[in-house]
């Protein structure tokens, strides 16, 4: 198990459920359009959200954003440490610096003193795409090896200033490095780690590494915090954080969807109806799983353990609940058949 941190209102570590973070990608010092795109990641499930702090006027405006924020601010701080320390004393929750960038050992003490004053822990970013030249030079490219290092390079400074209310995240593009830093890391020490694919490129390839990365992480009880990065609307790096956790046995809450790949003896748009299935569903918090299949001989018997689910034929469809037949009903009646059905569960 790992040490446990707080983030504002939410434990992370200690063997506190995943907590899902995202990160905004509205111009900090846009108080109004960064509220309004953190209240639709609140209402999307995220737990926690990191926004830019480039500059001065930035970090200031945090303090605006704090006041109103439904969600815990994670403040990311890269160069210049004054900026960590406005960030600290307008209200954020947790501050994400790399050490080694923001200038000597006593900038560093000045940011710890800050965060220990008001007990705001501390995440460490360590990214295989600025990592230092020396371990460069060591390991010849970023490593799993030449992450875990800068981690600990990282780490050995804060607690030499006697904190240790810390987070860590090794990110790479490369999802074998990236997995292989977090295992071995973890192997190592017991701090809580932040785990994510950095860079990913385009959604689908981006969902991909994000699944495979996080996941396999996941399944070996490794991650305390998650970021799906994606370029796409945040809100969307949250609903697919929500179903890599849901994948991997973690969350509970949400509906789980099962559906048949389709074949020549599909009668139905089962590719629209269940992406209607999806739409419809994604804010639901119930704990079920939703069958939605395309053959209606079979459909009820291959997913016997839907909680509830349709099947549907040539111009009609029946309703079912683990398994067992509830009614047939014509294919245009389906959707709000099962969607009425589920509100009473």
């Amino acid at each position: 198990m790992t040490r446990q941190i707080k983030v504002g209102s939410v434990l992370i570590g200690g063997g506190t459920p995943v907590a899902i973070q995202s990160m905004l990608n509205t111009k900090t010092t846009d108080v109004d359009g960064s509220l309004t795109q953190l209240k639709k990641l609140a209402s999307a499930g995220c737990d926690i959200a990191r926004l830019a702090v480039p500059n001065k006027e930035a970090a200031q405006s945090i303090a605006e954003i704090c006041k109103e924020s439904p969600l815990p601010l994670v403040a990311d701080i890269h160069f210049d440490y004054k900026l960590a320390l406005l960030a600290a004393e307008g209200g954020a929750s947790k501050i994400r610096i790399n050490p080694g960038n923001i200038g000597g050992e006593e900038n560093v003490q000045a940011v710890v003193a800050a965060c220990k004053e008001r007990n705001i822990p501390i995440r460490i970013g360590v990214n295989g795409g600025s990592l230092d030249k020396k371990l460069l030079e060591k390991y010849g490219h970023p490593t799993p090896e030449a992450l875990v290092e800068s981690a600990f390079q990282h780490l050995e400074l804060l607690e030499k200033y006697g904190f240790y209310d810390t987070c860590v995240s090794m990110k790479s593009s490369n999802v074998p490095n990236m997995v292989a830093a977090a295992r071995l890391f973890r192997s190592k020490c017991d701090y809580p780690i932040h785990i994510g694919v950095t860079e990913t490129g385009p959604v689908r390839m981006g969902l991909m590494k994000s699944a495979m990365g996080i996941g396999a992480l996941l399944l070996d009880g490794i991650g305390d915090t998650i970021r799906v990065s994606l370029t796409d609307d945040p809100v969307e790096e949250v609903y697919a954080a929500k179903d890599i956790l849901k994948a991997a046995g973690l969350r509970k809450e949400g509906v789980n969807i099962i559906s048949c790949p389709t074949c020549g003896r599909t009668q139905i748009d089962l590719i629209g109806l269940v992406n209607k299935v999806d739409e419809a569903l994604k804010d639901c918090q119930k704990p079920i799983t939703v069958a939605v299949m395309g053959c209606i001989v079979n459909g009820p018997g291959e997913a016997r353990e839907a909680d509830i689910g349709i099947a549907g034929g040539d111009g009609c469809g029946m309703l079912f609940e683990k398994g067992q037949q509830i009614c047939k009903l014509p294919y245009e009646e389906l959707l709000p058949a099962l969607l009425k059905r589920i509100e009473v569960l």
